[in-house]
């Protein structure tokens, strides 16, 4: 398999053409049934996550998307089912990274940092992705992109000051885990943006969700013992995060960023899902948020906007 770095190297010879706003509408529209599905995850797994384990949901939660995906593939497909030579490497480098080892990371993350500090080490990933793609995708380092992707992390931090309590905690082996869980979901997007050049963005999720059911399997037996004694909701919980947020979601991110730059992207998806993940908690979990929680979440929407903005040519 090749190394990350010499993967995203093979398909970045020629620069990134900007595309038009126009062009982008219909992958900013895909961009935000992202944000919708991943920030419902959030809520989904605090429920689902108290009767099962980190692997065997990651492992679930594959199973099911690629279930999802399966048919629709195979009924519309045009292509070979499996890409060859790098191509076919960096599948399987996003589809461990991605859809096995960040899902079982970041849950196990969040048991040794609190809900806050985990959002403010994830959305890192805007910061890494920027900078990835200007390394490595010729995307440059445009900066409406940096300031805004800083602005974010700031709104994020003061968010994190919000949801703070007497019972949050944080040690060492928390922050680090959130850190790659971070680290592994902007390597990924950064060789999933490669990869989309040859393949399609259903096709390259169904591919991802196939490589985590593999990486996952070592937990199937966990699962079995599991599903045993999970009640109903959990178990309609991990479904629902199979077929929504990973089966639907992915496949709406792979179609955006098809379309738009993987520096633009980072802060649109991530800090706009942190934003709706708490207006869906105060919704449905009756987490009312505080005022530094509210005024974090307008510094986050700032930053997007800003890195929406165009450089001046």
């Amino acid at each position: 398999m090749t190394s990350c770095t010499d993967a995203v190297h093979a398909a970045s010879d020629t620069p990134v053409a900007e595309p038009t706003p126009r062009s982008t509408t219909p992958a900013v529209l895909a961009a935000g049934v992202t944000i919708v599905l991943w920030a419902s995850s959030f809520v989904v797994i605090r429920s689902a996550g108290a009767h099962l384990a980190a692997g065997p949901m990651a492992l679930l939660r594959v199973l099911v998307a690629a279930l999802v995906l399966t048919p629709l593939v195979l009924r519309r497909r045009t292509r070979p089912l499996l890409p060859r030579g790098r191509a076919l490497g960096r599948v399987v480098a996003y589809g461990v990274m991605w859809f096995a080892a960040d899902n079982v990371v970041l849950t196990i993350a969040e048991r040794h940092v609190d809900a806050g500090t985990a959002a403010l080490l994830v959305n890192v990933a805007p910061i890494l992705m920027a900078v990835g793609a200007g390394l490595f995708l010729g995307e440059g380092f445009p900066r409406p992109v940096v300031v805004g992707s800083l602005i974010g992390l700031v709104g994020v931090a003061v968010m994190t000051l919000g949801t703070g309590d007497e019972g949050s905690h944080a040690d060492a082996v928390g922050l680090v885990l959130g850190l790659v869980a971070a680290m592994l979901y902007a390597t990924s997007v950064l060789l999933q943006k490669v990869t989309l050049r040859e393949i399609d963005g259903l096709h390259a999720t169904w591919l991802g969700t196939l490589v985590g059911v593999v990486a996952t399997l070592p937990f199937a037996g966990q699962l079995v013992g599991e599903l045993a004694s999970a009640p109903p909701s959990a178990l309609l919980g991990a479904a629902y995060l199979g077929a929504f947020p990973t089966a639907v979601a992915f496949t709406t991110y792979a179609y955006a960023l098809t379309h738009m730059s993987a520096g633009r992207i980072g802060p649109l998806v991530g800090y706009l899902a942190t934003v709706v993940s708490v207006l869906m908690s105060w919704l449905f979990l009756d987490e009312v948020p505080t005022t530094l929680t509210l005024l974090g979440g307008a510094i986050c929407i700032a930053g997007v906007v800003v890195s929406r903005r165009r450089s001046a040519r």
